[in-house]
């Protein structure tokens, strides 16, 4: 079974049973929400791909679900600066990946360790935390920027003349997708609970609509009461 097949399911097993609550609300999705998007990214996995030209298409899994998510969290972005953040620090992301992959193609001669897809997706979730910060931009950097990068590398090929059919968001990438953002979510989860228990404000990391919930009437000002 591919990995981006594992993760999801693993996923789902843990929103389930109740374990991925926190993240999801800091994301800005409900359980229903991620469970529909994880059942139309395995579904469309296995749906044939949408041809945009003769020797381009889309993999409905792999490249316009996840497109569609990135849109869904970016509209549920709190603050006009919080969707500029994702956005910069998507394109920032795509072109660290774009810049690393010149330097280092995805050959079988540099899996010293790893599949290179995989260290890209790592480079990927790395540079999307760093450049989004928040949980929400952080992932939509990192699964954006190997969405963003493979569309670039697939039209350039196909300008160059690529006879070849070249299919977005298809093989490997629908892996490094998920890869990349659950790094980039996972350390910006991490590195967000660690000042946030330094910094003695619960719920910093989460949406600001859900911090007044979070602040009991006995908080002021993100303190919480002794």
């Amino acid at each position: 079974m591919p990995v981006g097949m594992i993760i999801l399911l693993a996923i789902s097993i843990l929103i389930f049973l109740g374990l991925a609550q926190r993240v999801l609300d800091r994301l800005g999705l409900t359980d229903r929400a991620a469970l529909l998007f994880i059942a139309a990214m395995l579904v469309g996995g296995f749906l044939p791909d949408i041809p945009l030209t003769r020797t381009l298409s889309i993999n409905i899994g792999g490249g316009i679900i996840p497109l569609i998510l990135l849109v869904y969290l970016f509209i549920k972005a709190g603050t006009p600066k919080e969707r500029t953040r994702a956005a910069v620090a998507m394109l920032a992301s795509a072109v660290v990946i774009y810049l690393v992959l010149k330097v280092f193609p995805l050959e079988p001669t540099y899996a010293f360790l790893v599949d290179p897809l995989y260290l890209v997706a790592l480079i990927a979730g790395v540079a999307g935390y760093l450049a989004g910060r928040s949980r929400r931009s952080a992932f939509i950097a990192g699964v954006g920027s190997i969405i963003l990068n493979d569309i670039f590398t697939r039209v350039e090929l196909f300008a160059r003349g690529a006879k070849s059919k070249l299919v977005i968001g298809g093989a490997g990438i629908f892996d490094a997708v998920l890869v990349a953002g659950l790094i980039a979510l996972g350390l910006a989860e991490l590195i967000g609970e660690i000042r946030e228990r330094l910094g003695g404000e619960p719920g910093q990391g989460y949406p600001e609509e859900l911090r007044e919930g979070l602040r009991g009437p006995g908080r002021r000002g993100g303190e919480e009461e002794e």
